[in-house]
């Protein structure tokens, strides 16, 4: 404080230094000019000591930087004084305009600090409020919620015992009855705990509990979806360790959360590797800066990206499914490895556009549930190998996937479960608008085949599809979304005990509203 107070005298001090008009001789302007150098060499002493005294203090600090610009242009002020000096001595007769010209020159206005910029301390505060907040501080609320309408408009929406009717693994609201249905219902619940240090919990309300009154099922039951937390070792947040249960990294399309994904359902043959996409582990990610400098740039673009997962991940889960308990004593092991290409540097129409490649590879033993109660005795080989590709939509895009491998899966003739060859994928392709008099859009086309078992229902029943989906996404308004689609399905039912294959058209609605 007393140091503060003996500047500001000084700076007054020298403030109050006659006009230049009031000069009589060229003595008299000598003297104003030596009291000067002198004032101005107490200043920079004063300022040397005080940074001597607390340096780690003082050059930390936005105000010290503005306090010690005077100290820099002090000597400079001071040696054209000095070198003005020869000039006006050898002038006894100079006018009254050229002794204010010099005393201009010693003028102590240049003395006053720049005033730091206001955003400075400001920025400095902010970021020391970010560090020292309490966890609890750090955590986000959010969510989505999926209306549907699913119609048969033709085909076999019945079918007699026995034979498939026209049904999907993915949504249950497709049925000969129709009708309304929440087809998700999530609440995420996320925060940091500390700079290296975050959590993910995620529920879903809108999940159904079979076989009630008669056979009845009721919706509306919660389960959980995810419960992880992440752990950054490095501090740099390119490699990070996931423990819970998470989304197993196998499948571009299994990893995108259902509220960005443009279908409404995701592949069979993609999906069918892990169904509900999610197993109890641990994984580890790592993202090159590289990658993430061109995912940040689709992000800020608004592409449906497919979340926050690394370039590279390997990973172990129980292997049996979502919320469901080891059972063999083994653990699933999977890989996955993808990495977007900027394709500016082709030029011309691929200005902007961006090419992700990639594959992954699991292998797991697992035990379906079977009819007669519990799980199997046996536990089957779950092996798989895929890849992807996507183009971003630049306007145009398109995006594929498809895996081979060996899984379990019931035969009608023998009436057991075996392990058998499986494969399947889809093909899609799609646009975006970007402005219209009915907000953002997207249109698209998906055609889809798998020749698999379906390890997630009862048996493993085998799944035959072909399907083709033509739809449109609108977006009206921000938190608003409403998809519209068309589909031809040619589909074996996921029941065992009914065989052959069901066809027909469907028209699929849904309105997903964020917060």
């Amino acid at each position: 404080m007393r140091h503060h107070l003996r500047i500001a005298g000084l700076m007054l001090g020298t403030a109050m230094l006659p006009l230049p008009a009031q000069a009589q001789t060229v003595q008299e302007l000598q003297r104003q000019i030596d009291e000067l150098k002198a004032q101005l060499q107490e200043l920079i002493a004063l300022q040397r000591a005080r940074a001597a005294s607390a340096p780690a203090a003082e050059t930390e600090t936005a105000p010290t930087r503005s306090a010690a610009a005077p100290v820099v242009s002090a000597p400079t002020q001071a040696r054209a004084v000095a070198e003005s000096t020869p000039a006006a001595a050898g002038q006894a007769g100079t006018t009254a305009s050229a002794q204010q010209s010099a005393q201009v020159s010693a003028s102590p206005e240049p003395l006053t600090p720049t005033a730091p910029p206001a955003s400075a301390p400001v920025a400095l505060a902010d970021a020391t409020a970010a560090d020292t907040r309490a966890w609890y501080q750090r955590i986000s609320l959010r969510g989505y919620t999926q209306l549907r309408l699913n119609e048969i408009i033709a085909g076999d929406a019945t079918a007699p015992e026995g034979q498939s009717r026209l049904r999907s693994p993915h949504d249950s609201g497709i049925t000969d009855q129709g009708g309304f249905t929440f087809r998700r219902i999530r609440l995420v619940l996320s925060g940091d705990i500390s700079d290296d240090v975050s959590f993910y919990f995620q529920p879903d309300f809108a999940n159904s509990v079979s076989n009630q009154s008669n056979d009845e099922s009721r919706e509306g039951f919660v389960q959980l979806r995810d419960a992880y937390v992440d752990w950054f070792p490095g501090g740099d947040h390119r490699f990070r360790l996931r423990f819970g249960q998470s989304k197993v990294p196998f499948g571009w399309e299994n990893l995108q959360s259902s509220s960005s994904r443009l279908t409404l359902d995701r592949s069979d043959g993609i999906n069918s590797a892990i169904p509900s996409e999610r197993d109890i582990g641990v994984v580890g990610y790592f993202t090159p800066p590289a990658v993430q400098r061109v995912w940040d740039r689709l992000e800020e673009d608004g592409q449906k990206l497919f979340g926050n997962y690394g370039a590279f991940g390997v990973a172990v889960y129980n292997g049996q499914g979502i919320n469901r308990r080891e059972r063999n004593n083994g653990l699933m092991t999977v890989a996955m490895a993808t990495w977007p290409f900027a394709l500016d540097g082709l030029g011309g129409a691929f200005t902007g556009q961006v090419l992700e490649i990639g594959g992954a590879a699991m292998r797991n033993r697992v035990q379906p549930e079977v009819r007669t109660g519990g799980v199997s005795d046996t536990s089957f080989k779950d092996e798989r190998v895929g890849i992807h590709a996507i183009l971003y939509p630049q306007p145009f895009g398109f995006q594929a996937e498809w895996n081979w491998g060996r899984g379990p899966e019931f035969d009608p003739i023998t009436g057991t479960i075996e392990t058998r060859d499986l494969n399947g994928g889809y093909v899609q392709g799609m646009a975006r608008v970007r402005n219209s008099v009915l907000g953002p859009f997207m249109p698209y086309v998906r055609w889809q085949r798998y020749r698999g078992g379906w390890k997630a229902s009862t048996n493993a029943p085998r799944l035959e599809t072909n399907e083709l989906e033509l739809g449109i996404e609108f977006q009206p308004i921000e938190p608003l979304e409403l998809t519209i689609a068309y589909a031809d399905m040619t589909r074996r039912e996921p029941d065992e005990r009914r065989i052959g294959r069901a066809e027909g058209q469907l028209i699929r609605t849904q309105l997903q509203w964020n917060y």
